[in-house]
């Protein structure tokens, strides 16, 4: 009995040492504002257009996706009743939405570590200094600002059935051709996207190599490394803040694909092998007049990029 209350007394004035080391109790005031918080005045027209475009929608679709919305003409008021989990069932139970799921799943295995090593490489290769370097930046972020209708008529006369690539491997080319093949199709797309706003993120990347001392690649010169050991024990550890960036922004890019699958293969062809979730929302909300299962679909892809969000977060952190 004694040891365990002398146990517990200690415990406490443990407990009480954190708690001055951590310092007083901030004010709430303090703590929401900080220490300018005439800063809070600056950002709060962010912050006004982020629950305009963002908060507000998410928010409504919520709303939808517990009723049995569905559209009017405007001014009409009709009764929208709540429906509980009755479009959540309708989705789940639905073998388009899953197919639409697993399509997307196969794009961001191939589309996400595609990108994130594609981009650290030449951001690493266009950081040192090397003939034209400006020349190859902007070339590779070119395709990122050109219109995707333009972009995706370059590929479509490549990868048609009698595109450039098909003439050029022959007999090796695949039959069905790339876009209309349910098997080819999605990869395909997957690397399109890559390849399209691989600027983008070589541009964080360079922001980020920028930032890397010099002397780490000095010290580990002069103990003999190469340039793959240089690359993995120093490029990549420094630079790791940018690739969670980059993951994160190319799974939440991903997880909203509909441009590319819309206009390169007809709108999700072929036999929607490569119709996405958000394709399948468009399709389910506006073609169809169910905006209420759309909403759920949505609400559902939203949980889950932000549990692989943090999922990528927690495992990078820990690493």
């Amino acid at each position: 009995m004694s040891s365990t209350t002398s146990g517990t007394h200690r415990l406490r004035r443990a407990a009480g040492a954190a708690r001055r080391a951590l310092g007083p109790r901030q004010p709430w005031r303090l703590r929401l504002g900080g220490h300018q918080p005439v800063g809070m005045l600056f950002v709060s027209p962010y912050l006004l257009y982020l629950a305009a475009i963002f908060v507000y929608p998410l928010g409504f679709a919520v709303w939808m996706s517990f009723h049995d919305y569905f559209f009017a003409a405007p001014g009409v008021q009709v009764d929208r009743p709540f429906v509980g989990l009755d479009n959540y069932t309708t989705v789940l139970t639905d073998p388009d939405v899953w197919r639409s799921f697993v399509n997307i799943a196969v794009f961001l295995v191939i589309n996400v570590p595609l990108t994130v090593v594609a981009s650290l490489v030449l951001a690493s290769a266009l950081n040192k200094k090397l003939r034209f370097r400006s020349f190859f930046r902007t070339a590779y972020y070119i395709p990122y600002i050109t219109a995707s209708v333009a972009v995706v008529g370059v590929w479509l006369f490549l990868f048609n059935t009698n595109g450039l690539v098909n003439q050029a491997l022959g007999p090796l080319a695949p039959d069905p051709s790339w876009l209309v093949n349910s098997h080819l199709a999605m990869p395909v797309v997957a690397v399109f996207v890559a390849w399209k706003q691989l600027g983008f993120f070589v541009v964080l990347y360079l922001t980020a190599l920028q930032n890397v001392p010099n002397e780490l690649y000095e010290s580990a010169a002069l103990d003999g490394a190469g340039r793959f050991r240089t690359f993995r024990s120093i490029t990549v550890p420094t630079v790791r803040p940018a690739t969670l960036l980059v993951l994160i922004l190319a799974t939440i890019t991903g997880a909203n694909l509909f441009t590319e699958p819309y206009l390169l293969t007809s709108g999700g062809g072929p036999d929607g092998a490569t119709t996405s979730p958000v394709l399948l929302m468009y399709q389910r909300g506006l073609q169809q007049g169910h905006p209420d299962e759309a909403a759920a679909i949505g609400v559902i892809l939203v949980v889950l990029i932000t549990a692989l969000s943090l999922i990528y977060r927690r495992f990078l952190e820990r690493d």
